[in-house]
This record gives C-alpha cells, sequence and structure tokens, in this order.
C-alpha cells in the first residue's frame, strides 16, 4: 500500500500544475500528513526534484537562466520587492542571508507569480512571522531564475529603480 500511495503521489505531482498540499493528499490516502511527507522525503530520497513551497508540493521547475542578486530593504518593502521581480516574468527561487552566528541561512520560496506573492505575505501577517533578513539590516540574496536573460534584466532594472537591488553577484 505505502509504494502505491508514493507511485500516486509521484503520478499526481507531475501531472498537476499546482502545488498539492500534504493535508490534501493525507485526506485523500485516509492517513495521517506526517505519512505524507514520509513519503514525500523518501521520494526525495530516492531521487525525485519535488520541493516544498508555502503552497504545497510540487516538482521544481527548471528554467534556462539563474542569477544571484542581493537586495536590501526594510520588511514592509519585501511585498513591494518580490512583486517587481514575478512581474518581470522572473521566479524568487530562495533567500539567503550572512548570519552572524549560524553563518549562511537560506529558506526556499518558489514565489513565481502575484498570487504567491500575496499568499507569502499572507502567512506571514497571520503567523506574526518575520523575514530572514530582518535578522541581517535586510541585507539579503535571492537565486532567481527565468525563461530569458531579458526578464531577469528587467527585473533586476526595477529593483534598482526601487532602491532595493544593493549590488550584482
Amino acid at each position: 500500500m505505502k509504494n502505491n500511495r508514493k507511485i500516486s503521489i509521484k503520478n499526481q505531482l507531475l501531472e498537476t500544475k499546482k502545488p498539492i498540499k500534504a493535508s490534501a493528499l493525507a485526506e485523500q490516502f485516509n492517513v495521517s500528513r506526517q505519512t505524507i511527507v514520509g513519503d514525500i522525503a523518501l521520494l526525495r530520497a530516492q531521487g525525485e526534484q519535488i520541493i516544498s513551497t508555502s503552497r504545497g508540493y510540487e516538482y521544481e521547475k527548471n528554467h534556462q537562466f539563474e542569477e544571484i542578486v542581493v537586495c536590501r530593504h526594510f520588511p514592509d518593502q519585501a511585498e513591494q520587492e518580490m512583486d517587481l521581480i514575478v512581474a518581470a516574468g522572473v521566479t524568487i527561487k530562495d533567500v539567503v542571508i550572512d548570519h552572524p552566528i549560524y553563518g549562511q541561512l537560506s529558506g526556499q520560496m518558489r514565489v513565481q507569480s502575484s498570487a504567491d506573492v500575496k499568499q507569502f505575505i499572507q502567512h506571514i501577517r497571520e503567523r506574526k512571522g518575520h523575514l530572514l533578513s530582518e535578522l541581517t539590516d535586510g541585507i539579503h540574496s535571492h537565486t532567481l531564475s527565468a525563461d530569458s536573460l531579458e526578464d531577469l534584466k528587467k527585473a533586476k532594472e526595477q529593483l534598482k529603480k526601487a532602491g532595493i537591488l544593493y549590488k550584482e553577484v
């Protein structure tokens, strides 16, 4: 049964264009959410490129171009920063900070649309969460990915215009 469930989860994730929440999979298979989390971990260990986002699980989408940008802004500008990036057709893969005690800390974001931005900001507000960049006076980097260099250039230009782009790596 466990093997059939993993195969079914894998197939669903491959076939859908939208992320699937662990709770929805748990309900579908009549198991706990933690069982699904374990199944996903086993699939990853087998080499499946499944990522976890705030919207649920999905397969990693590979874009042709990637670039790391360094940004600096106040917490109330996070939504603006993300909106500028996704409006250019660019995906925000992650956020990385250099913490003075723990070293490099990162968080997977996978924000690729204005709906993703709104959901991310909503989760921060609802959970009274904090941005990683708050630990480093607003300085952080993002790995950006896109299907064209022009889209990456456009996103960086918008960040620079808004005073958010700190420097390019």
